[in-house]
Protein backbone atom coordinates (compact mmCIF):
# COMPACT_ATOMS: atom_id res chain seq x y z
CA UNK A 1 0.00 0.00 0.00
CA UNK A 2 2.75 2.18 1.05
CA UNK A 3 4.80 1.88 -2.64
CA UNK A 4 1.83 2.13 -4.25
CA UNK A 5 1.17 5.97 -2.58
CA UNK A 6 4.60 6.69 -3.06
CA UNK A 7 4.87 5.64 -7.00
CA UNK A 8 1.39 7.70 -7.49
CA UNK A 9 2.91 10.86 -5.70
CA UNK A 10 5.99 10.41 -7.88
CA UNK A 11 3.74 10.44 -11.24
CA UNK A 12 1.65 13.41 -9.36
CA UNK A 13 4.68 15.08 -9.31
CA UNK A 14 6.14 14.34 -12.78
CA UNK A 15 2.94 15.44 -14.12
CA UNK A 16 3.04 18.28 -12.71
CA UNK A 17 6.61 19.19 -13.37
CA UNK A 18 6.06 18.53 -17.06
CA UNK A 19 2.97 20.86 -17.20
CA UNK A 20 5.64 23.68 -15.53
CA UNK A 21 7.98 23.10 -18.23
CA UNK A 22 5.65 22.96 -20.90
CA UNK A 23 4.41 26.50 -19.85
CA UNK A 24 7.69 27.80 -19.41
CA UNK A 25 9.13 26.52 -23.04
CA UNK A 26 5.88 28.02 -24.23
CA UNK A 27 6.53 31.17 -22.75
CA UNK A 28 9.85 31.01 -24.10
CA UNK A 29 8.46 30.56 -27.92
CA UNK A 30 5.81 33.22 -27.47
CA UNK A 31 8.62 35.58 -26.76
CA UNK A 32 11.13 34.21 -29.61
CA UNK A 33 8.00 34.99 -32.62
CA UNK A 34 7.33 38.02 -30.65
CA UNK A 35 10.67 39.16 -30.68
CA UNK A 36 11.46 37.96 -34.10
CA UNK A 37 8.58 39.51 -35.41
CA UNK A 38 9.74 42.89 -34.49
CA UNK A 39 13.55 43.18 -34.96
CA UNK A 40 14.14 44.38 -38.30
CA UNK A 41 12.04 47.28 -37.30
CA UNK A 42 13.52 48.06 -34.06
CA UNK A 43 16.00 51.30 -34.72
CA UNK A 44 12.85 52.59 -37.04
CA UNK A 45 10.47 52.73 -34.31
CA UNK A 46 12.20 54.18 -31.16
CA UNK A 47 10.33 56.99 -30.87
CA UNK A 48 7.48 54.25 -29.85
CA UNK A 49 9.17 53.66 -26.70
CA UNK A 50 8.93 57.41 -25.71
CA UNK A 51 5.09 56.90 -25.17
CA UNK A 52 3.30 57.77 -21.78
CA UNK A 53 0.41 58.67 -20.13
CA UNK A 54 -2.90 57.07 -20.79
CA UNK A 55 -6.37 58.52 -22.07
CA UNK A 56 -9.47 58.49 -20.20
CA UNK A 57 -13.24 57.72 -21.46
CA UNK A 58 -15.44 60.09 -22.89
CA UNK A 59 -19.23 59.96 -21.38
CA UNK A 60 -22.08 62.20 -21.37
CA UNK A 61 -22.69 65.06 -19.01
CA UNK A 62 -24.87 63.60 -16.93
CA UNK A 63 -23.56 60.44 -15.88
CA UNK A 64 -20.81 59.81 -12.99
CA UNK A 65 -18.02 62.16 -12.87
CA UNK A 66 -14.69 60.39 -12.77
CA UNK A 67 -12.14 63.41 -12.45
CA UNK A 68 -12.06 66.42 -10.85
CA UNK A 69 -13.17 69.69 -12.25
CA UNK A 70 -9.41 71.72 -12.29
CA UNK A 71 -8.02 71.93 -15.59
CA UNK A 72 -4.77 70.19 -14.61
CA UNK A 73 -3.90 68.57 -11.50
CA UNK A 74 -0.84 66.91 -12.90
CA UNK A 75 1.46 67.84 -16.32
CA UNK A 76 -0.43 67.12 -19.83
CA UNK A 77 0.98 63.42 -20.04
CA UNK A 78 4.40 63.66 -22.44
CA UNK A 79 3.65 61.25 -25.19
CA UNK A 80 0.69 64.15 -26.32
CA UNK A 81 3.56 67.03 -26.80
CA UNK A 82 3.64 66.23 -30.25
CA UNK A 83 -0.01 64.96 -30.88
CA UNK A 84 -1.29 66.96 -34.40
CA UNK A 85 -4.25 65.01 -34.62
CA UNK A 86 -7.40 67.42 -35.52
CA UNK A 87 -11.14 65.79 -36.02
CA UNK A 88 -13.15 66.12 -38.68
CA UNK A 89 -15.60 69.32 -39.55
CA UNK A 90 -18.93 67.50 -39.09
CA UNK A 91 -19.82 64.25 -36.84
CA UNK A 92 -21.59 61.66 -38.60
CA UNK A 93 -21.25 58.71 -36.35
CA UNK A 94 -21.04 58.70 -32.53
CA UNK A 95 -21.56 55.79 -29.96
CA UNK A 96 -20.79 55.72 -26.38
CA UNK A 97 -23.24 52.80 -25.70
CA UNK A 98 -25.00 55.19 -22.86
CA UNK A 99 -28.72 54.23 -23.84
CA UNK A 100 -27.83 50.28 -25.13
CA UNK A 101 -29.30 47.68 -22.67
CA UNK A 102 -26.24 45.76 -20.39
CA UNK A 103 -25.52 42.42 -21.87
CA UNK A 104 -26.90 42.87 -25.70
CA UNK A 105 -25.42 43.50 -28.62
CA UNK A 106 -25.47 47.05 -29.45
CA UNK A 107 -28.72 48.43 -32.26
CA UNK A 108 -27.68 48.41 -35.21
CA UNK A 109 -24.27 46.54 -34.92
CA UNK A 110 -23.62 43.15 -36.74
CA UNK A 111 -21.05 40.26 -35.79
CA UNK A 112 -20.97 36.90 -36.49
CA UNK A 113 -20.17 35.99 -32.82
CA UNK A 114 -21.15 37.32 -29.92
CA UNK A 115 -20.75 41.08 -28.03
CA UNK A 116 -22.34 42.74 -25.58
CA UNK A 117 -22.49 46.13 -23.46
CA UNK A 118 -21.39 46.09 -19.85
CA UNK A 119 -19.92 48.57 -17.00
CA UNK A 120 -17.02 48.53 -15.62
CA UNK A 121 -15.36 48.90 -12.33
CA UNK A 122 -13.74 52.02 -11.80
CA UNK A 123 -14.41 53.12 -15.57
CA UNK A 124 -17.44 55.07 -16.55
CA UNK A 125 -20.05 55.03 -18.87
CA UNK A 126 -20.98 51.51 -21.05
CA UNK A 127 -18.28 49.42 -23.02
CA UNK A 128 -18.95 46.90 -25.77
CA UNK A 129 -16.92 43.74 -24.69
CA UNK A 130 -15.38 41.60 -27.66
CA UNK A 131 -14.95 38.09 -28.03
CA UNK A 132 -12.37 35.85 -29.61
CA UNK A 133 -12.51 35.12 -33.14
CA UNK A 134 -15.30 37.30 -33.90
CA UNK A 135 -15.77 40.48 -36.28
CA UNK A 136 -17.88 43.07 -35.54
CA UNK A 137 -19.44 46.06 -37.88
CA UNK A 138 -20.58 49.50 -36.26
CA UNK A 139 -23.65 50.94 -36.93
CA UNK A 140 -22.72 53.59 -38.87
CA UNK A 141 -24.65 53.68 -42.21
CA UNK A 142 -22.99 56.96 -43.76
CA UNK A 143 -20.09 57.37 -46.74
CA UNK A 144 -17.27 58.65 -45.14
CA UNK A 145 -15.90 60.82 -48.39
CA UNK A 146 -12.20 61.36 -48.99
CA UNK A 147 -11.39 63.52 -45.59
CA UNK A 148 -12.26 61.69 -42.51
CA UNK A 149 -11.30 61.23 -38.53
CA UNK A 150 -12.05 58.45 -36.87
CA UNK A 151 -11.33 57.76 -32.55
CA UNK A 152 -12.36 55.36 -29.88
CA UNK A 153 -11.03 53.96 -26.44
CA UNK A 154 -9.96 51.21 -25.95
CA UNK A 155 -9.38 48.48 -22.66
CA UNK A 156 -6.93 45.64 -22.59
CA UNK A 157 -7.46 43.63 -19.38
CA UNK A 158 -4.68 41.34 -20.17
CA UNK A 159 -2.89 39.38 -17.54
CA UNK A 160 0.01 36.82 -18.72
CA UNK A 161 -0.30 32.85 -18.22
CA UNK A 162 1.90 32.02 -20.48
CA UNK A 163 -0.59 31.70 -24.03
CA UNK A 164 -0.56 34.77 -27.17
CA UNK A 165 -2.48 37.40 -26.11
CA UNK A 166 -5.60 38.08 -28.66
CA UNK A 167 -4.47 40.89 -31.38
CA UNK A 168 -7.27 43.31 -31.94
CA UNK A 169 -7.48 44.42 -35.80
CA UNK A 170 -9.65 47.92 -36.60
CA UNK A 171 -10.21 49.81 -39.40
CA UNK A 172 -12.54 50.70 -42.49
CA UNK A 173 -14.40 49.25 -45.36
CA UNK A 174 -16.32 49.59 -48.59
CA UNK A 175 -19.51 47.50 -48.41
CA UNK A 176 -19.73 48.48 -52.08
CA UNK A 177 -23.19 48.06 -53.16
CA UNK A 178 -24.17 46.22 -49.86
CA UNK A 179 -25.58 47.54 -46.40
CA UNK A 180 -22.42 48.18 -43.78
CA UNK A 181 -23.44 45.53 -42.00
CA UNK A 182 -24.28 43.09 -44.66
CA UNK A 183 -23.53 39.40 -43.28
CA UNK A 184 -21.25 38.32 -45.88
CA UNK A 185 -18.85 41.83 -45.08
CA UNK A 186 -18.59 39.28 -41.96
CA UNK A 187 -16.70 36.88 -43.47
CA UNK A 188 -15.20 38.87 -46.40
CA UNK A 189 -14.69 42.21 -45.39
CA UNK A 190 -12.04 43.04 -48.20
CA UNK A 191 -14.36 42.47 -51.31
CA UNK A 192 -14.04 45.59 -52.38
CA UNK A 193 -11.72 47.22 -49.92
CA UNK A 194 -10.30 47.53 -46.36
CA UNK A 195 -7.66 49.34 -44.51
CA UNK A 196 -6.69 47.44 -41.19
CA UNK A 197 -4.46 48.38 -38.29
CA UNK A 198 -3.64 45.23 -35.65
CA UNK A 199 -2.56 45.65 -32.32
CA UNK A 200 -0.57 42.95 -31.05
CA UNK A 201 -0.14 43.05 -27.29
CA UNK A 202 2.77 40.98 -25.59
CA UNK A 203 4.43 41.19 -22.49
CA UNK A 204 7.95 42.61 -23.10
CA UNK A 205 7.76 43.14 -27.06
CA UNK A 206 4.03 44.04 -28.90
CA UNK A 207 4.14 45.69 -32.16
CA UNK A 208 1.28 47.19 -34.50
CA UNK A 209 0.73 46.62 -38.18
CA UNK A 210 -1.16 48.32 -40.77
CA UNK A 211 -2.43 46.70 -44.31
CA UNK A 212 -4.68 47.46 -46.83
CA UNK A 213 -6.67 45.38 -49.19
CA UNK A 214 -8.45 46.23 -52.74
CA UNK A 215 -11.19 43.44 -54.26
CA UNK A 216 -9.34 40.90 -51.86
CA UNK A 217 -5.85 41.74 -53.17
CA UNK A 218 -3.15 43.11 -51.35
CA UNK A 219 -2.72 46.96 -51.71
CA UNK A 220 -0.45 48.23 -48.94
CA UNK A 221 2.35 46.83 -46.33
CA UNK A 222 3.68 48.51 -44.12
CA UNK A 223 6.14 47.74 -41.17
CA UNK A 224 6.13 46.45 -38.15
CA UNK A 225 5.95 49.20 -35.51
CA UNK A 226 7.35 48.05 -32.12
CA UNK A 227 4.91 49.27 -29.11
CA UNK A 228 7.08 47.68 -26.01
CA UNK A 229 5.10 50.69 -23.57
CA UNK A 230 1.72 49.18 -24.48
CA UNK A 231 2.17 47.11 -21.44
CA UNK A 232 1.83 49.67 -19.17
CA UNK A 233 -1.53 50.46 -20.21
CA UNK A 234 -3.25 47.04 -19.93
CA UNK A 235 -6.46 47.37 -18.05
CA UNK A 236 -6.50 51.38 -18.20
CA UNK A 237 -8.18 53.15 -21.60
CA UNK A 238 -5.95 53.66 -24.52
CA UNK A 239 -7.19 56.70 -26.82
CA UNK A 240 -6.83 55.48 -30.60
CA UNK A 241 -7.29 58.37 -33.23
CA UNK A 242 -7.02 57.85 -36.96
CA UNK A 243 -6.97 60.15 -40.19
CA UNK A 244 -7.40 59.78 -43.74
CA UNK A 245 -7.00 62.42 -46.50
CA UNK A 246 -7.25 60.80 -49.56
CA UNK A 247 -4.54 57.89 -49.42
CA UNK A 248 -3.53 58.78 -46.85
CA UNK A 249 -3.74 57.12 -43.79
CA UNK A 250 -2.05 57.92 -40.24
CA UNK A 251 -2.85 56.21 -36.57
CA UNK A 252 -1.90 57.54 -33.35
CA UNK A 253 -2.25 55.48 -30.07
CA UNK A 254 -2.37 57.38 -27.02
CA UNK A 255 -0.83 60.66 -28.27
CA UNK A 256 1.84 58.74 -30.31
CA UNK A 257 1.90 58.54 -34.10
CA UNK A 258 2.19 54.75 -35.09
CA UNK A 259 1.70 55.18 -38.84
CA UNK A 260 1.86 57.76 -41.07
CA UNK A 261 1.20 56.14 -44.30
CA UNK A 262 0.90 58.04 -48.04
CA UNK A 263 -0.29 55.80 -50.27
CA UNK A 264 -2.30 53.44 -47.84
CA UNK A 265 -5.97 53.90 -48.96
CA UNK A 266 -7.59 53.02 -52.43
CA UNK A 267 -8.69 56.09 -53.42
CA UNK A 268 -11.32 54.15 -55.86
CA UNK A 269 -13.07 52.52 -53.15
CA UNK A 270 -16.07 54.94 -50.94
CA UNK A 271 -15.20 53.92 -47.59
CA UNK A 272 -18.40 53.30 -45.40
CA UNK A 273 -17.93 51.19 -42.50
CA UNK A 274 -15.73 50.99 -38.98
CA UNK A 275 -14.79 47.57 -38.42
CA UNK A 276 -13.51 45.58 -35.27
CA UNK A 277 -12.19 42.14 -34.79
CA UNK A 278 -10.47 39.92 -32.44
CA UNK A 279 -8.33 37.44 -33.02
CA UNK A 280 -7.87 33.64 -31.46
CA UNK A 281 -6.57 32.76 -28.35
CA UNK A 282 -5.94 29.86 -26.09
CA UNK A 283 -6.99 31.88 -23.11
CA UNK A 284 -10.59 31.02 -21.53
CA UNK A 285 -12.99 34.01 -21.92
CA UNK A 286 -13.06 34.59 -17.91
CA UNK A 287 -8.75 35.07 -18.38
CA UNK A 288 -9.27 37.99 -21.00
CA UNK A 289 -11.19 41.00 -22.19
CA UNK A 290 -11.06 43.80 -24.51
CA UNK A 291 -13.53 46.67 -24.73
CA UNK A 292 -14.12 49.89 -27.00
CA UNK A 293 -16.33 52.98 -26.37
CA UNK A 294 -16.64 56.53 -27.18
CA UNK A 295 -16.55 56.24 -30.99
CA UNK A 296 -16.68 59.04 -32.95
CA UNK A 297 -16.09 59.42 -36.92
CA UNK A 298 -16.08 63.16 -38.19
CA UNK A 299 -15.80 64.07 -41.94
CA UNK A 300 -14.08 66.81 -43.88
CA UNK A 301 -10.95 68.67 -42.81
CA UNK A 302 -11.73 71.61 -40.27
CA UNK A 303 -9.76 74.98 -41.58
CA UNK A 304 -9.04 76.56 -38.16
CA UNK A 305 -7.26 79.67 -39.58
CA UNK A 306 -9.90 80.50 -42.44
CA UNK A 307 -12.74 79.98 -40.30
CA UNK A 308 -11.56 82.41 -37.53
CA UNK A 309 -9.23 84.75 -39.16
CA UNK A 310 -11.41 85.12 -42.66
CA UNK A 311 -15.29 84.42 -41.63
CA UNK A 312 -14.52 85.58 -37.51
CA UNK A 313 -16.19 82.04 -36.07
CA UNK A 314 -14.50 78.80 -35.05
CA UNK A 315 -16.61 75.93 -33.35
CA UNK A 316 -14.78 72.48 -32.38
CA UNK A 317 -16.35 69.43 -31.12
CA UNK A 318 -12.42 68.23 -30.49
CA UNK A 319 -11.49 69.70 -27.20
CA UNK A 320 -13.05 66.85 -24.79
CA UNK A 321 -13.47 67.16 -20.93
CA UNK A 322 -13.74 64.72 -18.07
CA UNK A 323 -17.38 63.63 -17.30
CA UNK A 324 -19.43 66.54 -15.25
CA UNK A 325 -15.81 68.42 -15.42
CA UNK A 326 -14.07 71.29 -17.07
CA UNK A 327 -11.19 68.82 -16.75
CA UNK A 328 -9.69 68.98 -20.39
CA UNK A 329 -8.43 65.61 -21.80
CA UNK A 330 -4.81 65.16 -23.33
CA UNK A 331 -6.37 64.22 -26.61
CA UNK A 332 -7.68 67.14 -26.70
CA UNK A 333 -3.52 69.02 -27.50
CA UNK A 334 -4.02 68.88 -31.36
CA UNK A 335 -6.96 70.92 -31.50
CA UNK A 336 -5.75 73.68 -28.60
CA UNK A 337 -2.16 73.93 -30.42
CA UNK A 338 -4.05 74.37 -33.45
CA UNK A 339 -5.92 77.16 -32.10
CA UNK A 340 -2.99 78.49 -30.64
CA UNK A 341 -1.13 78.40 -33.39
CA UNK A 342 -3.57 80.88 -35.36
CA UNK A 343 -3.96 82.89 -32.40
CA UNK A 344 -0.39 83.41 -32.27
CA UNK A 345 0.03 84.77 -35.80
CA UNK A 346 -2.38 87.45 -34.99
CA UNK A 347 -1.32 88.60 -31.79
CA UNK A 348 -3.95 91.93 -31.62
CA UNK A 349 -7.23 89.39 -31.88
CA UNK A 350 -9.32 89.41 -29.18
CA UNK A 351 -11.46 86.11 -29.03
CA UNK A 352 -14.76 85.33 -27.34
CA UNK A 353 -14.20 81.28 -26.10
CA UNK A 354 -18.08 79.73 -25.12
CA UNK A 355 -19.08 76.75 -24.29
CA UNK A 356 -22.04 74.71 -25.05
CA UNK A 357 -23.36 71.37 -23.96
CA UNK A 358 -25.95 68.73 -24.76
CA UNK A 359 -29.40 68.50 -23.48
CA UNK A 360 -28.57 65.80 -20.90
CA UNK A 361 -28.60 67.03 -17.63
CA UNK A 362 -30.59 70.14 -15.83
CA UNK A 363 -30.14 73.42 -17.57
CA UNK A 364 -28.84 75.06 -14.32
CA UNK A 365 -25.78 72.34 -14.28
CA UNK A 366 -25.19 72.62 -17.93
CA UNK A 367 -25.05 76.28 -17.98
CA UNK A 368 -22.41 76.24 -15.01
CA UNK A 369 -20.42 73.66 -16.66
CA UNK A 370 -20.64 75.35 -20.03
CA UNK A 371 -18.88 78.35 -18.07
CA UNK A 372 -16.24 76.64 -16.75
CA UNK A 373 -15.36 74.43 -20.07
CA UNK A 374 -14.38 77.88 -21.58
CA UNK A 375 -12.82 78.77 -18.77
CA UNK A 376 -10.50 75.96 -18.58
CA UNK A 377 -9.97 76.18 -22.49
CA UNK A 378 -8.49 80.06 -21.82
CA UNK A 379 -6.57 79.08 -18.95
CA UNK A 380 -4.98 75.93 -21.09
CA UNK A 381 -4.74 78.32 -24.28
CA UNK A 382 -3.09 80.71 -21.29
CA UNK A 383 -0.59 78.50 -19.23
CA UNK A 384 0.55 75.82 -21.45
CA UNK A 385 0.73 77.72 -24.72
CA UNK A 386 1.52 81.13 -23.84
CA UNK A 387 -1.46 83.57 -25.33
CA UNK A 388 -2.39 86.98 -23.52
CA UNK A 389 -5.17 86.21 -20.90
CA UNK A 390 -6.03 90.26 -21.58
CA UNK A 391 -7.03 89.05 -25.63
CA UNK A 392 -9.33 86.05 -24.27
CA UNK A 393 -13.18 86.82 -22.71
CA UNK A 394 -15.41 83.33 -22.02
CA UNK A 395 -18.92 82.93 -21.52
CA UNK A 396 -21.10 79.69 -21.36
CA UNK A 397 -24.55 78.97 -23.29
CA UNK A 398 -25.12 75.80 -22.12
CA UNK A 399 -27.53 74.19 -24.10
CA UNK A 400 -29.47 76.77 -25.23
CA UNK A 401 -27.88 76.90 -28.56
CA UNK A 402 -27.66 73.49 -29.81
CA UNK A 403 -26.56 73.50 -33.77
CA UNK A 404 -28.03 69.31 -33.66
CA UNK A 405 -30.69 67.40 -32.40
CA UNK A 406 -29.98 66.44 -28.93
CA UNK A 407 -32.56 63.09 -29.86
CA UNK A 408 -29.46 61.63 -31.37
CA UNK A 409 -26.26 60.78 -30.22
CA UNK A 410 -24.44 62.49 -32.92
CA UNK A 411 -26.82 65.47 -32.63
CA UNK A 412 -25.49 65.04 -29.00
CA UNK A 413 -21.66 65.14 -29.63
CA UNK A 414 -22.04 68.29 -32.01
CA UNK A 415 -23.62 70.20 -29.14
CA UNK A 416 -20.73 69.55 -26.45
CA UNK A 417 -18.90 71.87 -28.35
CA UNK A 418 -16.50 75.08 -27.76
CA UNK A 419 -17.05 78.48 -30.34
CA UNK A 420 -14.03 81.13 -30.55
CA UNK A 421 -16.05 83.98 -31.61
CA UNK A 422 -13.50 87.70 -32.39
CA UNK A 423 -14.66 90.19 -31.19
Amino acid sequence: MKVTIIISAILLLSMSTFAQFGRLANKAKNKVIQRADNKADRAMDNALDQLEGKGKAATPENEEPSGKDTLIEQARPASYAAYDFVPGAKIIYAEEFSTEALGELPTGWNTNGSGEVVNIEGQSGKWLRLHKSFFYLSANTKALGPDYTIEFDMILDLKNNGWLFPSLQFGVLASGELSTTDNSLLKEYGKYAAVTATIHPGIGVSHLTLESVLANANYYTGSVKEYNELEKYYGKPVHVSIQVQKERYRVWVNGVKAFDAPKAVPVSAKMNQLFFKLSHTNYAEEQYAVYISNIRMATGLPDTRHKLVEEGKFSTTGILFDVNSAHIRPESSGVLKEIATVLRANPEMKISIIGHTSSDGDDKTNMDLSVRRAAAVKEALVNEYGLDAALLFTSGKGETQPVADNATKEGKAANRRVEFIRR
